[in-house]
C-alpha cells in the first residue's frame, strides 16, 4: 500500500460554464496535516465536496486508500473512513452533546436499526459516543444542550460527532471561522492532538493557524492547483505570494 492516504486524479467540475475545480492532481499523505489554501472562490470548499462524495466530479478521478471513491455518494464514503466538517456547524441544537454523537455513531452502523438487533450494537454505538465526547475535549458537556454551548464549543462537538464514526482521514471546511482568539487556541491544540493518530485535510483562512499546524500546503487560484509544497516552500514561492500570501498581508 502507498504512503498516499487520498489522491485525485485530473480531478475537475463545472458548474455551467463555472470550472470550480480544474483539472487537479493531488496526493495526500498518510499522518500529516494538509491544508488547502486560496483566494475566495479558488475551489477550495468544492474540492472539499468532491473528497467527501457531496457532489459528483465533472472528470477525473479519486482514490482512497485502496478504493476508488470517484462515483461514491456521501453516506458510503463516510463508511469507508472518512470524516468532514463543513463551514456552518451541523449539528442538532436541540440535543445533548452526547445525542449528537451517538446519531452520528449510528449513521455508520450498518442495519443498527433492526428490530431485534443485539443489544452490543447498541453499546458500541455509546461507546463511539463517548470515545468522541473524550477526543474532542466536551467529556464534561455530555448532557448540555448544544443550543447553551458557545459558538467554538459547538464547533469542537461537530469535530467530535465527525470522531464518533471512526474515521482515518478527517476533512475540515474552515474550522475556525467565526471564533474569537481563545477559542481558535483551543481548536488549534485540538487539531494537534488529531493529527496524531489521523490524516488531515484543512481548509482555513487564518494563516496563522495553518502554518501552525499544517505539515503540506496545496494552494489554488481560480479552480486550478498553483502550489504545492512544505509550509517554508509555499511561504517563500513567489507565485504563491502574488496570488494569495501577499495580497492577504495587505489586506490586514
Amino acid at each position: 500500500m502507498s504512503g498516499f492516504i487520498l489522491e485525485t486524479q485530473n480531478l475537475s467540475r463545472h458548474f455551467g460554464a463555472l470550472m470550480a475545480v480544474d483539472d487537479v492532481t493531488l496526493s495526500f499523505e498518510r499522518g500529516l496535516v494538509h491544508a488547502v489554501l486560496g483566494p475566495n472562490g479558488a475551489g477550495k470548499t468544492t474540492l472539499i465536496n468532491l473528497l467527501s462524495g457531496e457532489i459528483l466530479p465533472s472528470s477525473g478521478s479519486i482514490r482512497f486508500k485502496d478504493y476508488d471513491i470517484t462515483s461514491l455518494p456521501a453516506n458510503e464514503v463516510s463508511h469507508l473512513g472518512i470524516g468532514r466538517s463543513f463551514q456552518k456547524t451541523n449539528i442538532f441544537p436541540n440535543f445533548t452533546c452526547f445525542e449528537n454523537c451517538r446519531l452520528a455513531a449510528q449513521s455508520r452502523m450498518k442495519g443498527v436499526f433492526h428490530f431485534f438487533k443485539p443489544a452490543l450494537s447498541y453499546k458500541r454505538i455509546n461507546e463511539l459516543a463517548e470515545k468522541g465526547l473524550e477526543m474532542c475535549g466536551l467529556t464534561k458537556r455530555r448532557d448540555t444542550l448544544a443550543q447553551a454551548m458557545s459558538y467554538g464549543e459547538q464547533r469542537q462537538l461537530e469535530i467530535g460527532m465527525m470522531l464518533a464514526t471512526e474515521p482515518e482521514l478527517l476533512l475540515l471546511d474552515e474550522p475556525l471561522a467565526g471564533m474569537g482568539a481563545e477559542e481558535s487556541l483551543k481548536v488549534i491544540e485540538l487539531l494537534r492532538k488529531l493529527a496524531k493518530e489521523h490524516t488531515l485535510i484543512l481548509i482555513e483562512h487564518d494563516m496563522d493557524a495553518v502554518f501552525a499546524v499544517a505539515d503540506r500546503l496545496a494552494v489554488m487560484v481560480n479552480g486550478r492547483l498553483l502550489e504545492t509544497g512544505t509550509v517554508a516552500e509555499v511561504r517563500a514561492s513567489k507565485a504563491v505570494q502574488e496570488a494569495y500570501l501577499g495580497s492577504d498581508e495587505e489586506g490586514h
